[in-house]
């Protein structure tokens, strides 16, 4: 089965920068000497007359070369090299460069995908590679299209949102020598997100993982794709204990050690100052193995176990247990369901249909904060006989004209029609009834938390998550809009998720904020965190809100049993 190509502008995609295309080098030299290390760290090279060596995405070499630097210090085997990749420009420069420096090396290199490869040698009797290293694409489903991505799910065994690079992965798995070793680059992405969680389990199953590294905000490449490294050995190797895992971000506290770049602080441990000005912490421990296969990649250490272990205790219920996290409404078509300038551009003509709309534009801590530009959204849908529906238009002749205006913008979505649904409605409406009701909105990527509650009745745009309880549960929101505003959320989600993103920034989405804890309401220390979080709504960024939300804030920090 052969896969369909990947398009040509996909390449943008990668976890390196478009320079690739341009010849420039596609990983930094300094991250490449750090994976080769790595894998000949590993690797049984001692007395080996040969060594095949693979590169599945081998562009210009760059960790190719890196691997038999290192090899050519440490081993005297013959070396056999096998590369892949769809840009003959990319490989010719590749293979003039390995042949200058390693005249005596056996070089084949191929202009084709190396999953097309895996596919037609499954099976076959085919020796396997000794050595792989490897920084495999990385192209998400909706730049490869749905076509693609469902053969990569098929032939690989992958569910949820599929990657390119998560197929690389298994099929590396499937080419390395039952005692080979391997050393991939990749996005951390998939590490924590619930579409990974195959991904995770195969891995963990397929290979005998060793080390893991996060290497975070390190801006190790110019994409704005956060990496890590994996080593790991073939299945014939088994590791006693769970892997080794490291990780680096980016803080602003004190620097305990110095270092002259990223990668080398990685042999530190705390906070490490580089020369360049900046400061990561580096933690080391192992891969937290305790729950299921697919569950996300966390380092696990005693004091970090410790302090989750007494949330644990003091914890009543989890986000998720008070009521569905959604993200808000997607209408496909923004510029025409979404405006801040109804009433200038239409005057008269204003559409009866529209209401007001949150957006990350109000994003505020408790309380939403007023735009300079209020957004309002045309929102053509209305239940009856306890259905959803699309409003019939009749009844409405201004959001009509205004609708068949827009009518062949909006008939491109063809696949609304091809659900069976009418041309003018939104993509993803949710229920209209549940707009009324008190919710907890929260944007998606924040640096510190912002919660708010929403009273007022708005539709939640798509690029903001929202959390409705029961009607008779209402103070549960207010509960969990201390918690989640808190230094104590902050804590919590870099202990339990071990992941941000570019400078210091967290995604606060649907799999991570449900797994948030609240303390028991029914506790009167609670009362007081839901009455103290009500008066900060009330004070409606006031002066006096920094001191009102630091003395919620220990309050936080109290119910679940810690000191800030």
């Amino acid at each position: 089965m052969h896969l369909p190509t990947v398009p040509d502008e996909a390449r943008r995609y990668r976890i390196v920068s478009a320079e690739k295309a341009r010849g420039a080098t596609y990983t930094p030299e300094r991250l490449a000497r750090f994976v080769a290390e790595k894998i000949a760290d590993n690797a049984n090279i001692g007395g080996r007359t040969s060594l095949t060596i693979l590169d599945p995405a081998i562009g210009d070499g760059a960790l190719i070369l890196a691997l038999l630097g290192v090899l050519r210090d440490r081993c005297d085997a013959a070396l056999d090299i096998r590369g892949f990749d769809t840009d003959a420009t990319a490989l010719d420069v590749a293979a003039r460069r390995i042949r200058a420096a390693f005249p005596d090396a056996d070089v084949q290199l191929t202009r084709g995908s190396f999953l097309d490869f895996v596919l037609e040698t499954r099976g076959s009797g085919a020796p396997g590679f000794d050595l792989i290293i490897a920084n495999p694409p990385y192209v998400r489903t909706q730049i490869m299209g749905a076509a693609v991505a469902r053969r990569l799910a098929s032939a690989f065994g992958l569910a949820g949102r599929v990657d390119l690079y998560h197929a690389f992965l298994l099929g590396m798995a499937q080419v390395l020598t039952p005692d080979g070793v391997a050393g991939i680059i990749v996005s951390n992405r998939f590490m924590t997100t619930r579409g990974g969680g195959t991904v995770r389990a195969a891995l963990r199953s397929r290979f005998s993982l060793r080390h893991i590294w996060d290497l975070g905000d390190t801006r190790l490449f110019s994409a704005a794709v956060l990496p890590a490294v994996i080593v790991a050995r073939g299945t014939a190797a088994p590791l006693s204990g769970a892997p080794l895992f490291s990780s680096i971000y980016n803080v602003t506290e004190a620097a305990t050690a110095r270092a002259p770049d990223a990668v080398a602080a990685l042999d530190c441990d705390g906070v490490v100052a580089i020369d360049d000005g900046r400061r990561f912490r580096v933690r080391h421990g192992r891969l937290d193995t305790a729950g299921t296969a697919r569950d996300v990649w966390r380092l696990a250490s005693g004091a970090a176990d410790e302090w989750l272990a007494t949330v644990d205790r003091h914890t009543w219920k989890r986000f998720g247990g008070i009521g569905r996290i959604r993200v808000g409404v997607k209408t496909c078509c923004d510029r025409v369901f979404i405006r801040h300038d109804w009433d200038e551009a239409l005057g008269a003509d204003r559409p009866e249909l529209l209401r007001p709309l949150t957006t990350h534009h109000a994003a505020g801590r408790f309380r939403a904060v007023l735009p300079d530009k209020a957004r309002a959204i045309l929102y053509p849908h209305e239940v009856a006989q306890g259905q959803r529906r699309p409003v019939p238009l009749d009844g409405f002749p201004k959001s009509r004209a205004y609708l068949e205006a827009h009518r062949t913008i909006l008939e491109r979505r063809t696949y609304v029609t091809e659900a069976g649904r009418q041309w003018y409605e939104l993509w993803v409406p949710h229920d209209p009834r549940a707009w009324a009701a008190p919710k907890l909105v929260f944007r998606d990527i924040a640096e510190r938390p912002a919660f708010w509650i929403d009273l007022d009745g708005t539709v939640v745009n798509g690029d903001c998550y929202w959390l409705a309880t029961d009607e008779e549960q209402t103070d549960l929101l207010w509960l969990a809009a201390a918690v989640a505003n808190s230094t104590f959320a902050e804590a919590f989600y870099d202990r339990r998720f071990n992941n941000r993103l570019y400078a210091g920034r967290r995604r606060f989405i649907t799999q991570y904020v449900e797994q948030f804890p609240l303390p028991d309401p029914s506790l009167p220390s609670v009362c007081e965190i839901i009455a103290r979080a009500k008066a900060i709504y009330d004070a409606d960024h006031a002066a006096q809100l920094p001191a009102l939300e630091a003395e919620l804030d220990d309050l936080v920090w109290q119910a679940f049993g810690l000191a800030r």
